[in-house]
């Protein structure tokens, strides 16, 4: 089964195919940095219509790619939600549109579910059941995964999730957006035992996160150590490492307190802040003292992209499930809302 994946939930465009059999064919991902830098953030307005100036070249550039035309399509899916109202609405337009144009089956899917099964794109997928730590944008959760939809939500961020806090803690020190990868970059080159952050909520029971503290702890230490409201290159440098050093302890304990409590030793790290090499190293060393083992996507498709939709969407068109012509979006949409498919994943 052929099925085209669009991913355009926030602010990049992504598309890929993907065949049951023969894996990922292609993909593209467009991002819409540039043009939301000088905001210091997403304009909503604006990434809704870059995704229609954007998604339909990058469809034929995949289609090209894999040497296939629409016509061998066998399916459609698209992000449907979580995420910016009208920046889904595009894909959902597209995807559905284009799907009843072929006479082919059209899905919308879960935005998270795609970042969870991402993992399985790859060649040594983890097995059912595992531990999901899911740090994407605006989510941070923990999740057990017995199979595709059945998803039991074990902790998540009562503030701030971990990418916003990232994303944050770099506005404060005048970093270029975005921020969480400029943050990273700037504590390689930092001392992190100078300052003494907290590691949120760990000194209690509950796979619960907060980060909004560490945030203001951020703020507190950047006044402490400006001069004349300057803040010296080291100092940043310092305090970069500092906070992520303090983020990526706390996701670790989650995780490895996650594992206890389920006896599962297999984890995997989903989400763009998955791609942070000093959580990864980190949450290796926790899965390896259980025994255990620690699963990834590759870098490309941390972040948003129309693999992990497509891949998504396979499985459970596989399984029988298709949207209605209505085109529909849920900007929020909670993912243990999703009814459980029994396909074998591949």
């Amino acid at each position: 089964m052929r099925v085209l994946g669009l991913e355009t939930s926030c602010d990049e465009t992504g598309i890929a195919l993907y065949d049951t059999e023969r894996g990922l064919l292609a993909h593209r991902v467009y991002s819409q940095i540039a043009l939301h830098a000088e905001y210091g953030g997403v304009v909503p307005e604006l990434a809704s219509r870059d995704h229609v100036r954007k998604a339909q070249p990058l469809i034929q550039e995949v289609m090209d790619e894999a040497g296939l035309a629409l016509t061998d399509l066998d399916g459609i899916a698209y992000t449907s939600g979580p995420g910016l109202v009208g920046a889904l609405l595009v894909g959902a337009c597209l995807g559905r549109s284009l799907a009843w144009a072929l006479d082919i089956p059209a899905l919308g899917v879960h935005h998270m579910e795609g970042h969870l099964l991402a993992p399985m794109l790859e060649d040594n997928p983890p097995p059912f059941p595992f531990i999901a730590l899911l740090v994407s944008g605006g989510h941070t959760q923990l999740v057990q995964v017995d199979g595709i939809g059945r998803y039991s939500l074990l902790g998540e961020s009562l503030d701030d999730a971990a990418g916003e806090a990232f994303d944050k803690a770099a506005k404060m020190m005048g970093l270029p957006y975005p921020g969480g990868p400029a943050l990273s970059k700037l504590a390689n080159d930092g001392n992190d035992t100078r300052f003494k952050f907290p590691r949120p909520m760990t000194d209690r029971p509950g796979l619960d996160f907060s980060f909004s503290g560490l945030k203001t702890q951020v703020r507190t230490t950047i006044l402490d150590c400006a001069v004349d409201g300057v803040l010296a290159e080291q100092d940043k440098a310092d305090i970069a490492a500092c906070f992520q050093a303090a983020v990526v302890d706390t996701l670790a304990i989650k995780c490895k307190r996650a594992m206890q409590q389920t006896g599962i030793n297999r984890l995997i790290i989903a989400g763009g802040v998955g791609a942070n090499t000093r959580l990864r190293e980190q949450l290796r060393k926790t899965a390896e003292s259980l025994k255990g083992a620690v699963y990834y996507p590759r870098p490309a498709l941390c972040t948003d992209n129309g693999a992990m939709i497509a891949y998504a969407g396979a499985q459970r068109l596989l399984a029988g499930e298709q949207s209605p012509l209505a085109i529909s979006v849920v900007p929020r949409w909670p993912m243990t809302q999703l009814t459980a498919v029994d396909v074998p994943h591949g």
